[in-house]
């Protein structure tokens, strides 16, 4: 299997063990799944489903960021419990990812029940002179315990950073700024560098830090937690859309590096690119949403979602349309009528041009197709390609040009289950 490694900023061969270990981002569970969200999550359970298909077992891990400040504002802002909000969206993504036949992480992680850990790893980190205490401003008195500190990374005793992203200064300056950063804050020794742990400020969840004192995690050493916990280090892909690869994988990564002295974190760094609407990318601070629990509700079937889903290329955005997911329900209509239901281009027995022979096994043209399916998945998961092979055999059959047998039905409804996790 051929990816795009944005590491190497090139096609790279995956080749991992009998065991494959994945890592992608998951959710902060304050809003309802989006397509953004649906279109990466199916793009790496393409990467699980042609792994799977290729003999390997994978092990895939995937956290859950249920205490951060959007979760926080958003209870706030709406007047409930940030936990009971927290369970509510995660349930409802777990939901929509079963509608969607997601195959399910091995390991799904909250950073609630990963503190302690994540504590421990950031204070192994200041133990070795990587992380640093940064004393919690007079502007913020009222809300701090007396001599609160909050920890962050140095940046300038890991000499791996950079190398996932690869940008210039100024393009790391405005992104870090951008998402979630706090290049302004006094007292840091480097305005990049990232935030480990946050002093408890009052109003906010906060746990006891081995020595760190009363606070929380920062969001990039979560991920660098988990992965290593439930993965371990040089993992084979880790995955997320192309908004976190930096800061986010990018502190993820080299800070796994100062705590294990063993780069890389990931063997491969796979990035899914964004999903717009009417011209601007789809985002929850944006609010220009189109959700798939609601798309659900209206009565849409989750197959024509997944179908509109896998016929975009995971390397090039692109935006949501009506119209897309019209010809994605036209599409599971014909599929589902020529492969599911009685049709006369359908040969009771015999052997045809793609028909069975006496052995009962699927014919050329049926195999071709799956060949096809096959080659294109694990050519940088070229999804689209996949869909016209089938649409082809299809076009054949309706044509005369082939004759499909019950074996040809069954081995095509079988592969398109299992490659593309579309069930006819």
């Amino acid at each position: 299997m051929r990816v795009h490694d944005t590491g190497r900023d090139a096609m790279h061969e995956l080749t991992p063990g009998p065991t494959a270990r994945m890592y992608v981002c998951g959710i902060t569970p304050y809003d309802a799944t989006h397509m953004g969200h649906a279109s990466t999550y199916v793009t790496f359970d393409l990467v699980n489903r042609v792994l799977r298909q290729a003999g390997h077992e994978v092990l895939y891990a995937q956290n859950i960021t249920d205490v951060d400040d959007p979760l926080l504002e958003r209870a706030h802002r709406d007047g409930v419990d940030w936990t009971a909000l927290a369970t509510k969206e995660i349930q409802l993504f777990r939901d929509d990812m079963t509608a969607l036949r997601v195959l399910p992480p091995d390991h799904y992680v909250g950073v609630v029940e990963s503190v302690g850990a994540i504590a421990d790893q950031v204070c192994e980190l200041a133990a070795a002179g990587l992380a640093y205490p940064v004393p919690v401003g007079p502007e913020e008195a009222e809300l701090v315990a007396e001599g609160a500190q909050d920890y962050y990374l140095d940046l300038s005793q890991l000499p791996t950073f950079g190398q996932v992203s690869h940008y210039d200064d100024a393009t790391m300056a405005a992104l870090f700024a951008e998402r979630g950063g706090d290049p302004e804050r006094p007292g840091k020794r480097d305005p990049l560098d990232p935030l480990l742990w946050r002093a408890e400020r009052t109003g906010e969840p906060a746990w006891n830090g081995c020595g760190l004192g009363s606070g929380r995690p920062g969001w990039h050493i979560e991920c660098t937690t988990i992965a290593l916990e439930h993965l371990g280090v040089g993992f084979d892909v880790q995955g997320g859309g192309t908004d976190l690869i930096f800061p986010h994988h990018e502190m993820s990564a080299v800070q796994s590096d100062g705590l294990t002295g063993h780069p890389p974190f990931a063997q491969v760094y796979l990035h899914q690119a964004m999903v717009g609407l009417d011209g601007e990318k789809m985002s929850k601070s944006r609010g220009n949403l189109v959700l798939v629990s609601r798309l659900r509700l209206s009565g849409t079937d989750p197959m024509a979602i997944r179908l509109v889903l896998l016929d975009q290329h995971y390397r090039t955005d692109w935006e949501w349309t009506d119209g897309l997911l019209e010809a994605a329900q036209q599409r599971l209509a014909r599929w589902r009528g020529v492969l599911c239901g009685p049709v006369a281009g359908v040969a009771a027995g015999g052997a045809g041009a793609g028909g069975e022979g006496a052995s009962g096994q699927p014919g050329p043209a049926a195999l071709d197709t799956v060949e096809a399916m096959r080659a294109a998945l694990t050519d940088d998961l070229r999804s689209q390609a996949a869909l016209a092979a089938i649409d082809a055999y299809l076009d054949d059959v309706d044509a005369g040009r082939t004759t499909m047998s019950a074996a040809d039905r069954a081995h095509l409804v079988a592969a398109i289950d299992a490659w593309l996790g579309i069930a006819l």
